[in-house]
């Protein structure tokens, strides 16, 4: 395995997306997740991508439960700034320091961790100054919890403001043959900044493998079958003027 450098952290040129194992793309295995977590870190992947919010709060926990006894093995990358009850309803997104605080706290103890590689803020919080929100992952960085910071789909000023408070090591963002738009505006202010780029959705949620041709190849309660963006892309996939 390739490795990458996203600032100064190292990790394999390929990630490991684990949200799909816990939710939004129809019922998950743990049993058929732990294995699939376990081979791509014994292929030398090292890059594991969660957040609180995925399950809710489920995903962190198969993550920590793959990883336990090969921590040195794993780069853990998880998120705060979605919140949701423990029902699966959304509250808000939540860029509040006490909030980061607590969020990160409670990663850890799900992750069974006593640090986390990368913290992301998954959505700004446009209620809340991006400086007060880095301002209290800085802290974090300080006290130990915390070794790297991301972002997550923000725009870039709000990347340049961020990184003039504590160094941003990556920002991720959805990036595939579909979704090209980081290219022009983001692209180059990473460039300059030394920032990393992780692309989320690579494989276009699963419509650029070829596998995926109508509403028929989702379950029930997988989000794309009823996703506005999902039905566009099954309708493109399958004209007949999609050549992928």
């Amino acid at each position: 395995m390739e490795n990458r450098t996203l600032g100064s952290l190292t990790v394999s040129a390929l990630g490991l997306g684990c949200m799909g194992m816990s939710e939004f793309y129809g019922e998950g295995d743990d049993r058929e997740s732990l294995a699939t977590i376990n081979a791509f870190l014994d292929a030398g992947g090292s890059l594991l991508d969660t957040a609180d919010m995925y399950g809710p709060f489920t995903n962190e926990k198969l993550v920590g439960k793959a990883i336990a006894g090969r921590r040195d093995d794993v780069v853990v990358a998880t998120k705060f700034g979605n919140e949701r009850r423990e029902d699966g309803s959304f509250l808000r997104v939540n860029g509040r320091p006490e909030y980061v605080r607590s969020a990160c706290d409670a990663s850890l103890q799900r992750l069974g961790v006593d640090h986390i590689d990368l913290y992301y803020q998954h959505r700004v919080d446009k209620t809340v100054p991006i400086e007060d929100t880095v301002g209290a992952m800085a802290e974090l960085v300080q006290s130990g919890k915390v070794r790297h910071l991301g972002l997550s789909e923000a725009a870039p000023d709000t990347i340049r403001r961020a990184h003039a408070v504590h160094p941003i090591t990556a920002l991720q963002t959805e990036y595939s043959l579909w979704e090209r738009e980081p290219e022009t505006k983001v692209f180059p202010v990473l460039a300059e900044l030394g920032i990393g780029f992780v692309p989320y959705s690579p494989l276009g949620r699963g419509f650029l493998t070829g596998q995926l041709r109508s509403e028929a190849d989702f379950v029930e309660n997988d989000y794309r079958r009823h996703s506005p963006g999902s039905k566009a892309r099954t309708s493109r996939a399958t004209s007949s003027s999609w050549t992928g």
